[in-house]
């Protein structure tokens, strides 16, 4: 079957002989330019032969000029509109460009996206997140809907040049944030580029990253399809997500094991994956990023095994 229509069907929840399989890990080469970055993740794809490609995305949110450390409400409103053509993230884009010419007729690909808090926590504000969150929560609350701004941009601009949708990023675990922080700082600005992007997409997929998850928190965010680590042992399983939402689920391997464990152990967790997804709305893959040092029969396993 060909592999648009594979993952259409899926979408579709429509009966199929197995999943759609893909899997990812960062490359480390974000200091290179799209054009490298789009080969890197070509001969990713091909050389494991993926039913869908997750694109990376290791440009980081672009630093306003002057800021070193986001630490205080001044440095909050230093966050401006910018025009994301222009911003480092060109780069990404190149990349997208390349990626979308070339898998037009096999594939469909959807590009990552770190949140609104993600993108300030990584790079901007870091240590000093919890110390925004309590002490401005104000300024940080208009920072961060101006950066969901920028986001929106950045993924109807990835959404034009091909991607058949956003892997958007969210933290969603009790040892990242609280409950209360999460619903005030992360959830709001999570559904507004979400709703934004939804009609301009047919697989925007929400990756709820943490251990401990607030899932019951998420599952009213509109996207296609929802991945987590359902192996890890907070769970909540792939079937308990399935019969309290109308799309589809994305999961099936822990991650933590595919560079620890045999070509044997990894069959049997592939086979026990493919049980509990089922064959209606379910995708194969990690429930989070595999370490890139990873034996590449690992993969290879996978992918033999599902198919």
């Amino acid at each position: 079957m060909n592999k648009k229509v594979h993952v259409d069907h899926v979408l579709a929840g429509q009966v199929v002989e197995r999943p759609p399989v893909s899997l990812w890990y960062h490359f480390g080469i974000q200091h290179g330019g799209g054009e490298q970055f789009a080969q890197t993740t070509l001969d990713f794809f091909r050389h494991y032969d993926f039913d869908f490609l997750k694109v990376m995305n290791d440009y980081f949110y672009p630093v306003p000029e002057g800021v070193d450390a986001v630490r205080t409400r001044q440095d909050l409103q230093k966050l401006s509109w910018f025009p994301v053509r222009e911003s480092p993230w060109q780069e990404q884009f190149k990349a997208i460009d390349r990626i979308a010419a070339a898998l037009k007729d096999e594939a469909y690909f959807i590009d990552t996206v770190f949140d609104a808090w993600q993108s300030l926590h990584r790079n901007l504000a870091s240590e000093n997140m919890k110390h925004l969150m309590r002490a401005e929560p104000e300024a940080l609350l208009s920072a961060l809907d101006r950066i969901s701004d920028n986001l929106i941009d950045y993924c109807k601009t990835v959404l034009s040049l091909g991607a058949a949708g956003i892997f958007l990023s969210i933290p969603a675990g009790s040892e990242i944030l609280t409950r209360q922080e999460f619903l005030t700082f992360v959830k709001p600005f999570a559904r507004k580029i979400l709703d934004a992007i939804n009609p301009l997409a047919r697989m925007n997929t929400l990756h709820v990253h943490g251990k401990t998850l607030f899932f019951d928190d998420v599952l009213d965010l509109p996207a296609h399809v929802f991945n987590w680590c359902d192996r890890g042992p907070d769970g909540p399983s792939l079937q308990w997500v399935l019969e309290r939402i109308p799309g589809c689920v994305m999961g099936g391997i822990d991650q933590t094991l595919v560079a620890r464990r045999t070509r044997a152990f990894l069959k049997t967790h592939v086979r026990e994956a493919m049980e509990l997804g089922g064959n209606r709305r379910f995708f194969l893959a990690n429930g989070c990023t595999i370490d890139a040092w990873v034996y590449p029969g690992a993969l290879q396993t996978i992918v033999s095994t599902a198919r």
